[in-house]
């Protein structure tokens, strides 16, 4: 839990001195996550192989944080990212309503978010859910695994009502 927590905090000299993209990146991938880069297909797991050059020129397009040690202290990092469209978060043990609550706020992945997974992140639970409504442009959003979530119906519903575009695939029972 230390090193989770020390790899969460937010050095935000080191976002304005590498931009938002890198700073996340570097953070991402410190906790076990992976990038994938706007016109790139190979996802990027690698800390020491993360891509150098001018500030703004790789953006981050997908997260997949599956088994990562992310949390809600580092959340700030995700501020500045304009160009994420999936993100994965599947077996994330600090993942909890706040930190979807956190993610939901930010105005820049309401618009570019587009699809989603939520699995087997025990501590989400109907009000983390909720806060998704947020995410405007979301399409997608397959939720499995959740213990936390009572009311799977009524939950689901509501975000159907927000977003009437969203296809929610399910696997709650």
């Amino acid at each position: 839990m230390r090193l989770a927590r020390c790899a969460s905090l937010v050095d935000y000299e080191r976002i304005k001195a590498v931009g938002p993209d890198r700073a996340a990146s570097e953070w991402l991938l410190r906790c076990g996550a992976k990038v994938r880069f706007q016109g790139f297909d190979r996802w990027q797991h690698d800390y020491n192989g993360l891509p150098t050059g001018p500030i703004g020129r790789y953006k981050i397009q997908a997260i997949d944080a599956t088994e990562s040690c992310i949390m809600y202290r580092g959340f700030d990092h995700l501020d500045g990212l304009e160009h994420v469209e999936e993100m994965k978060l599947c077996k994330c043990i600090y993942i909890e309503d706040a930190c979807l609550e956190r993610l939901s706020k930010v105005e820049k992945l309401q618009e570019s978010l587009l699809r989603m997974e939520l699995v087997s992140c025990g501590n989400v639970t109907d009000r983390g859910l909720l806060a998704l409504h947020h995410l405007r442009n979301l399409e997608r959003l397959l939720l499995s695994d959740l213990p936390g979530v009572r009311e799977k119906d009524k939950t689901v519903q509501m975000l159907r009502t927000a977003l009437p575009n969203l296809n929610i695939e399910l696997d709650l029972d």
